[in-house]
């Protein structure tokens, strides 16, 4: 009789864990980036690989795209289950939908703005930009939105006091300051590739960010800017701190996400924090703790929301 009562005991005990047994099961989740040669896509890699590395039972299967207008159309249409989206695309779509609801899952980095020349550019200021011809990204990056808002934060049109270039891919751009094509090229976070590739060449690169009065007016102008500072030696030879603006890009998830999913995710990305630092050793970890302060609680995923009231 005592056999069978622990037997039965034991049997009883695997019966109730069905929920630690459902949380090793495969989890996979498509993500939409960007362009070969952006922050996104190479985001979107370290992110996968980071989570593979403390949970390996969640797949993120990465699509690329034209970016964060895509990326939204992708969403809304239940196409992919995560988007990567700059944060002015995303608060204009955040704060203008109705049901069903896009939401924040989880933040990406802060992206401080910057234009890029050569260390012998005459342009020393943005204002210098007028009548040069600018790299200002792809057409569908909320980055090139950003761009656009600092010039005309600066005093410049972004259609007709600069000649503007936009890019078929991400990574074009380096290439075209290089060779004389384009005076400047802007980007958006301190890891960017196209920021990397120009300031670790041989010869290094200058960054340049709005006037303290064109700070003052972009902010006002626009809700999801914050006010950045680029720290000294951020980038090889870059002596003094940069004054700018900048934005927090979201991963955001489709209407109607599974929420144990989403909470699901939402750990493994807090997990694989340090792992992520690794692989983006110039930007700051992904920490769903930052959204405390970057988004309105509303615009939470339920699941995300959790989290942060359990941390």
């Amino acid at each position: 009789m005592r056999f069978w009562l622990i037997a039965a005991a034991a049997w009883a005990g695997l019966l109730g864990s069905p929920p630690a047994a459902r949380a090793e099961e495969p989890l996979r989740l498509v993500l939409a980036t960007a362009t070969p040669g952006g922050g996104f896509p190479a985001y979107g890699e370290a992110l996968a690989a980071a989570i593979r590395e403390v949970s390996p039972e969640i797949i993120l299967d990465l699509r690329p795209s034209k970016g964060s207008t895509e990326n939204l159309i992708l969403l809304r249409a239940g196409q992919v289950d995560l988007g990567l989206v700059q944060g002015e695309y995303a608060y204009e779509a955040l704060a203008a939908q109705g049901a069903p609801a896009l939401t924040v899952v989880a933040p990406v980095y802060p992206a401080p703005g910057l234009f890029v020349v050569l260390p012998d550019s005459p342009v020393r200021h943005v204002g210098d930009l007028r009548g040069r011809a600018v790299a200002l990204g792809t057409s569908s990056s909320g980055l090139t939105a950003m761009g656009r808002t600092v010039l005309r934060g600066s005093g410049l049109d972004p259609e007709r006091d600069i000649r503007p270039i936009l890019l078929a891919h991400a990574g074009d751009g380096p290439a075209m300051v290089r060779d004389g094509r384009a005076a400047a090229l802007w980007g958006g976070g301190t890891g960017w590739p196209g920021f990397r590739v120009l300031a670790e060449a041989p010869g290094g690169a200058r960054f340049l960010g709005p006037s303290a009065s064109a700070i003052a007016a972009i902010l006002a102008a626009s809700p999801s800017l914050r006010r950045m500072t680029v720290p000294p030696d951020t980038f090889p030879g870059q002596g003094e701190a940069i004054e700018t603006v900048g934005s927090w890009s979201f991963i955001l998830g489709r209407p109607g996400l599974d929420p144990v999913a989403v909470a699901r995710l939402v750990g493994a990305i807090d997990r694989a924090r340090a792992a992520l630092a690794r692989r983006l050793p110039h930007e700051r970890p992904s920490d769903p703790r930052d959204l405390k302060e970057a988004v309105p609680a509303e615009w939470l995923n339920p699941a995300t929301a959790a989290f942060l009231r359990d941390q």
